[in-house]
Parts: C-alpha cells; structure tokens; sequence
C-alpha cells in the first residue's frame, strides 16, 4: 500500500516539472493557432477577430541579471500617480504585513491593505496613505500598484480624522442592520490605519 501511494504522489510532481514557468515562456505575443485555424476552417475569407491579447503590449523579457532599479507603475482608478519610475525600493502594505519589493523581487501578487506606501529614491523617501488595492511584482523587476484611493500624507489633516473616527465609531454603536454594522466598520479600519500613520 505505501509502494502505490509513494508511486502515485511521485506523478503529479513530474509532471509539473514539464510544465513552463511563466519565466520560460516568450515576451513576445502569440497568436491562438488553434482558434485562427478554426476560424479559417469556417469563415474562410474573412480575418479571425482581435483578442484582448491582440492590444497588449509585449511583456519585457526577464533580465540574465538583477537590474539596479525596480520600474514602478503606481495607478488610481483616475490618475497615474507613478508611470515606469525607477526607484530603488518601495513598501507596500500587504495584507500579510509590510512587504519591501527591491529589484529582483519574486514574481508576487499582494493584496493591500489601508496603510502606507513608500517609494525610495535614494535618500528622498515618497509616502502614500493608501485604501486598499493590489501590488503585482513581476520577475523582471516591474512593480504594478493599483491602488483603490491614494493621498499624499502630507496632505492629509489629522484633526479631520480625528472626527472621522469618531464619526463612524458612533455609526457603528447606533447601527441596526449588517450592511450598516460593515460600512461603519470600514469606516473605522481606514480612519483608524489613518490615525496610527499620522501618530507614528
């Protein structure tokens, strides 16, 4: 019986080696041979239609070795804050804790959480109070943040925090129906990662 079970869990594991890392496949864009194949097949003397990866740029090829900067791409549902900066480090809140992202990092994807993100540039250091978003980290040291809402901390006034925090504390005492109790909640969780910030 352990012979069986040791031979069966041994499969899968060769199997995923055969399969490409993201890293193995090209920058460059394919075309769906199959599917440009099926449609000739069927609407001969008409051009197959555009797919979204017909739009996208190439991705850039993964360096042989770690660059000396980390590219950064740092978007708002309505406004680019960053666009391919290069900086030295940026520490984003993740949702696991503060997560530092050099050149070289891991490929990751990171859910954010309300907090601080700081882009280094040499000795000047850029902080952001962020909502919420996602942090992807690409192997060839592009960092893409979306970030739902982002304020600069330096514009941001801390007596009216203060009151917002109260505010949605007394929101959340006097509140009746769970919509009401998670908005309030929201509320305090953002005003309250608002408060430590400026706090220290």
């Amino acid at each position: 019986m352990l012979r069986r079970a040791s031979g069966l869990l041994a499969r899968p594991i060769l199997a995923a080696r055969a399969r490409p890392f993201s890293t193995d496949l090209p920058a460059a864009q394919t075309a769906d041979a199959t599917f440009v194949e099926a449609w000739k097949k069927v609407i001969p003397n008409m051009d197959p239609p555009k797919t979204p990866l017909s739009f996208m740029q190439p991705r850039p090829p993964t360096p042989s070795s770690i660059p000396s900067k980390l590219t950064v791409n740092f978007v708002l549902p309505y406004a680019s804050e960053l666009a391919t900066k290069e900086v030295d480090m940026v520490i984003v809140p993740a949702t696991t804790g503060q997560m530092g992202v050099l050149p070289g990092h891991v490929a990751t994807i990171a859910e954010l959480k309300p907090g601080v993100l700081s882009v280094h540039e040499g000795n000047e250091v850029t902080k952001y109070f962020i909502s919420s978003g996602f942090a992807f980290i690409h192997a060839n040291s592009f960092a893409d943040v979306i970030a739902v809402e982002a304020v600069p901390l330096d514009r941001i006034d801390a007596s009216l925090v203060q009151k917002g925090l109260a505010e949605f504390t007394q929101k959340l005492s006097s509140a009746t129906t769970d919509l009401e109790k998670a908005e309030a909640q929201i509320g305090i969780d953002v005003h309250s990662a608002l408060n430590s910030t400026l706090t220290g």
